[in-house]
């Protein structure tokens, strides 16, 4: 039986905490666990935080918390996870933590990252052979930074001692699911009732909406073009592919491209694909290049044409401005003074 499945009679779990953390997903693990202990009698789950220099963390919406230690304190925990946010991609990587967490893997303890968390666990190459998760915005670039890890778009993961999930609600979702797995599907209820969250979801569930409900278009051969489309960013079919996979002609796909969004469904296709680039540029650090043959430009020139005329910079203006903003609001400028948290 995996880690997960052991019932001991403690569980200690030790949050990592990265600066920008999402405090929505934070939270969403403590308190499922909190409330588990309310109703066990016990204090059956503990849990401590730590910053890899144990200094008080930023959350991306400019709270502070006060960790318990710094990471050199840490040694030992049932489950870990790797707390982080937003800008995931310039964190530098820690090499103590590097350390902390393969040791734990090969101890054969449960850990894992919630949010973003998992570009962290990849590139400590922790995740090489293993099935896991990732917020929906930063999917695209996970897949393209590292083609060879299980990727998939569900709200949480569990793959033999390692957990991931989309943070958000899904942290929720997921502590319900461990503690389903250690004391039974009653307590998850029980628990979920509190909060009332009436709807557990499995961790196969879809991160975003559908097409439809995103869109607001319930014609089925125009959200079948669109699926194909975000299939076929790097490889882009020709509108007359596109067509006769939903069996229509290219005249009627692009009458109801025109109805629906007042554009032909070659120009909704570039505003894709350029959408897309602008997404890889800013949470990767990949040559302009790379990401104009990703988004299917076979020149940075025409690329660069495109972009420009989208987006009314050039791709390399767009991740020099990105890294600028980002590197501001670390630096705190223009900030106001952040309300602090205590988690003991």
């Amino acid at each position: 039986m995996s880690a997960i499945g052991k019932v001991e009679p403690d569980q200690t779990i030790a949050l990592v905490v990265m600066d920008r953390f999402s405090m929505n997903a934070f939270a969403s693990v403590i308190e499922p666990l909190r409330l588990a202990n309310r109703l066990i009698g016990r204090e059956y789950y503990r849990w401590n935080t730590y910053s890899l220099d144990g200094n008080p963390v930023s959350a991306s919406n400019g709270c502070q918390i006060a960790v318990d230690y710094s990471l050199k304190e840490f040694n030992d925990a049932d489950i870990t996870l790797l707390c982080s946010g937003i800008d995931v991609e310039r964190l530098p990587l820690d090499h103590d933590l590097g350390n902390k967490l393969r040791r734990l893997n090969a101890m054969g303890r449960t850990f894992g990252a919630i949010c973003t968390g998992a570009y962290i666990l990849a590139r400590y190459n922790l995740l090489n052979g293993r099935r896991c998760t990732i917020h929906w915005e930063n999917l695209r670039s996970l897949r393209e930074e590292f083609p060879d890890i299980d990727v998939t778009s569900d709200i949480f993961a569990i793959d033999r001692n390692c957990i991931t999930c989309a943070g958000g609600m899904a942290s929720l979702d997921m502590m319900l699911r461990l503690i389903a797995i250690q004391h039974g599907a009653y307590l998850a209820h029980e628990i979920s009732e509190v909060y009332l969250y009436q709807n557990m979801r499995s961790g196969e569930s879809a991160q975003r909406h559908d097409i439809e409900a995103r869109t607001g278009i319930s014609n089925a051969k125009i959200l079948d073009a669109i699926r194909i489309m975000d299939m076929h960013i790097e490889d882009p079919l020709s509108c007359q592919q596109l067509a006769m996979t939903v069996n229509l002609s290219p005249r009627q796909l692009e009458r109801l491209f025109r109805r629906h969004f007042n554009c032909t469904p070659g120009q909704y296709y570039l505003r894709l694909r350029l959408e897309t680039a602008r997404d890889l540029l800013r949470r990767t650090s990949r040559p302009v290049l790379d990401v104009a043959l990703a988004c299917g430009f076979a020149s940075t020139s025409h690329f660069t044409k495109c972009y420009r005329e989208r987006f009314l910079c050039t791709p390399t203006e767009e991740r020099q401005s990105y890294q600028w903003a980002n590197s501001n609001a670390r630096n705190g400028a223009g900030a106001t003074h952040p309300m602090r948290l205590v988690v003991k």
